[in-house]
């Protein structure tokens, strides 16, 4: 009972950012995205509620590889990584519910360092339902989720003894390769001598494989994507008709990188009442919505090496889907 009480009582540090700023940024996003050429949308606006139910159904997908690879790896190597790094302190950024972060949070628990876990997320209820898991799951530790932009606040997540930051779901690949090796240097500048970065990253391997993990059977991953529009219309008062919008899923070679992309079947006007902004799109026109790049080793440590980090530990699947690295 009192484990249950003290649980309840975690509230989310949601000083970083607050209600107006995210509607301010999402304001500022449409505005140089759709107005911009190509047009494009950061893809953090999937993610109200219905696109974080939507992306949890994605997981479970057979077309969809990188959550149960990550998570057999995981499972796998999880004693590995907390005896090469026995930190105290575990920062998780885009923690989302960190179903997969307890297999790690269980082997530093095992080894007796565990005292502090921080989630960082943009998602409030995301982040306060995963924490009271995290509290009744581990008693011994601090929890605190934070509510902020890991790309913005590295800086002031605050850390306490050795510390992992711990970024999975190949998430790094939502970034341009200038966004990663900024990334990377804050990454760099907020570890101390003994810290650690843990790293997923989604490998290169055939397009026959790769699309379909984007363009599933089902059209969970079209649903998740065309909601994004949902969410411009809902916040920014816009009437774009989304039945007109087609997903797509395209494999870019040159820049081994998945592509979503929405594309107009139609010319369409649309206007943003809450911010005048009026968008105009081309019959065929294409909205990119997510980039998710694709890596190899040599790639991942020649750019943690030009942000300062240097890879000590990989760990892959035996198919070579997906890796884990572990750098300093």
């Amino acid at each position: 009972m009192t484990q249950r009480v003290r649980a309840m009582s975690i509230s989310v540090d949601d000083s970083f950012l607050d209600s107006t700023s995210a509607a301010d940024e999402l304001a500022c996003d449409a505005r140089a995205g759709l107005t911009g050429t190509p047009k494009s949308l950061p893809p953090r606006w999937f993610y109200d509620a219905r696109g974080s139910e939507l992306f949890e159904q994605i997981t479970e997908l057979p077309e969809y590889y990188p959550t149960r690879t990550e998570a057999q790896i995981l499972r796998e190597h999880a004693g590995d990584i907390a005896a090469a790094a026995p930190v105290e302190t575990v920062i998780e950024l885009g923690s989302g519910s960190s179903t997969k972060t307890q297999l790690l949070l269980d082997a530093w628990q095992r080894i007796g360092t565990l005292r502090r876990i921080v989630t960082v997320d943009v998602s409030t209820s995301a982040l306060a339902e995963a924490a009271v898991g995290l509290s009744a799951r581990y008693p011994a530790a601090e929890v605190r989720p934070v509510r902020a932009d890991f790309t913005r606040h590295l800086d002031v997540l605050g850390k306490s003894g050795r510390t992992a930051i711990v970024f999975l779901g190949s998430t790094i690949g939502n970034l341009d390769p200038a966004e990663r090796a900024t990334f990377l240097g804050a990454v760099r500048s907020a570890l101390d001598p003994g810290d650690v970065l843990l790293l997923g990253t989604d490998l290169v391997k055939p397009a026959e494989i790769l699309v379909p993990a984007y363009d599933d059977a089902a059209g969970i991953t079209a649903a998740f994507n065309l909601n994004v529009l949902r969410v411009l219309n809902r916040e920014l008062g816009g009437d774009l008709p989304i039945e007109a919008f087609d997903h797509r899923a395209v494999w870019n070679p040159v820049d081994e990188r998945i592509e979503m992309r929405l594309r107009a079947d139609r010319e369409i006007r649309a206007r943003f009442a809450r911010i005048g902004l009026d968008v105009h799109f081309d019959a065929g026109e294409e909205l990119l919505t997510e980039i998710s790049s694709k890596f190899r080793r040599d790639g991942v440590t020649a750019e943690l090496a030009k942000a300062g980090l240097s890879l000590t530990h990989w760990w892959a699947d035996p198919a070579r889907y997906f890796a884990l690295s572990l750098s300093q």
